[in-house]
């Protein structure tokens, strides 16, 4: 099989790592990859939906799987369906669920879908009305369209919340993304990562994973979109995971049908969890990001068949495996990220596998390469993943793989899982 990966991340590296073992694979193609996606694949650079097309014609791809969320939101996927190319990934309608944050929460709310309590629009007044009814000091603000993960803040108290919602409106934080927001109320719990491989009707559920999201140790600075995840998390019990499945992914599925939405490739759903119930923060309709890196090394059935029981609309009488494993993903950033972009810098590395083993592996995100040397470009270089038949042991192999691999001012945070632990 040829395969095409849509994207450049950390989260399609893993994908491919994931496919690589496959008897069945004959190449991958990245579009556009990264400096380190060539050691696994061969990197295009096309960015118009139609040359993407014309691009699986020629060179016979009989799958597309499609990363990141932009490309789902600007309706890739249908391109590709309607010319009878296999793709993995939602429609640009179903896509919408994180498209738009406005759509996502009505939808929750027609089909009585547990959420916080919100208002949307851009009207100041109701908006502000809203605020002022919330009993809760803190705040949340979501911009209405796309922000790279970095679209939500969470205002300490209703004076900063008005103040920055202004902000919002006025075009200086988010800009046209957050001409329409979304004002709701703090839900106080814990969150965790639920993925769910949905064909339409029916669903699978991949381990559970828990994301980190500040920038610092112990969840201190700004949010960020995402300094390491590990799984499973023993904090989603067989309970809990039933009333998730049950209350929330279930009747979205059947709600994007009523919608005439039918919702196929993964559903990420962003769940906080309350006095042992379960509400929804957010959808997203693609594998998360560093999530991703932490599930797929789970999986014991091939990722390949499961892409395509979901495709084939076959998961209803689907039967898959995950390893008896702990993973735990450390992200790697440069030295000025999230807050401004920061010089290209030289990796140096020694005894780094660029394919996954059984106990360490490397996913490079924002590298390039020059020659035979790879650079670090700036943001989420890479994420060290480490597995293990504990949390601990995982967490070591994660943390010492960081030792063997470096670049001039690299940050990351050093307690991922600690909250398992």
């Amino acid at each position: 099989m040829n395969i095409l990966i849509i994207g450049s991340g950390a989260r399609e590296y893993s994908i491919a790592l994931s496919l690589l073992n496959d008897s069945r694979l004959s190449h991958i193609y990245f579009c556009p990859g990264n400096g380190a996606t060539s050691e696994l694949g061969e990197n295009i650079d096309i960015k118009d939906n139609k040359d993407i097309v014309v691009f699986c014609i020629n060179n016979k791809i009989d799958l597309v799987v499609i990363g990141p969320e932009q490309p789902l939101c600007d309706g890739l996927s249908d391109e590709l369906r309607n010319n009878n190319i296999r793709v993995f990934g939602p429609s640009k309608r179903a896509a919408m669920l994180e498209g738009s944050k406005i759509f996502m929460k009505n939808i929750l709310k027609k089909y009585e879908i547990p959420t916080a309590r919100f208002i949307e629009g851009n009207n100041k007044e109701n908006l502000f009305s809203f605020i002022d009814s919330i009993e809760s000091s803190k705040i949340v603000l979501k911009a209405d369209g796309l922000c790279g993960g970095k679209g939500v803040i969470i205002a300490q108290n209703k004076d900063e919340a008005k103040s920055t919602l202004n902000d919002i409106l006025n075009g200086k934080l988010f800009g046209e993304a957050g001409k329409q927001v979304v004002v709701e109320e703090f839900l106080d719990g814990y969150e965790l990562s639920v993925f769910a491989i949905c064909d339409g009707s029916d669903f699978i559920i991949l381990p559970v994973a828990q994301d980190h999201k500040r920038l610092l140790d112990n969840d201190l600075g700004p949010n960020t979109g995402g300094m390491g995840a590990y799984s499973p998390t023993p904090l989603c019990n067989d309970k809990l995971l039933q009333d998730i499945k049950d209350s929330i992914i279930k009747p979205t599925l059947d709600a994007m049908k009523s919608e005439n939405a039918e919702f196929s490739g993964v559903l990420f759903c962003g769940i906080m969890v309350v006095d042992n119930k379960p509400f929804v923060l957010e959808f997203n309709v693609r594998f998360g990001d560093p999530e991703c890196e932490v599930i797929l090394p789970l999986l014991k059935t091939p990722l390949l068949d499961i892409l395509n029981a979901s495709i084939d609309k076959k998961l209803a009488n689907f039967t898959y495996e995950i390893l008896q494993k702990y993973c735990v993903g450390v992200v790697v950033a440069s030295q000025h990220y999230p807050f401004k972009s920061s010089p290209k810098e030289e990796i140096t590395y020694s005894n780094i596998n660029f394919l996954s083993n059984q106990i360490s592996h490397i996913s490079f995100a924002g590298v390039s390469r020059d020659n035979d040397r790879l650079y670090a470009d700036g943001g989420r270089v890479f994420v060290a993943i480490g597995i293990g038949d504990s949390l601990s042991e995982a967490k070591n192999n994660a943390y010492n793989l960081t030792k063997n691999i470096s670049f001039k001012g690299m940050i990351m945070r050093k307690d991922i899982s600690n909250k398992a632990l």
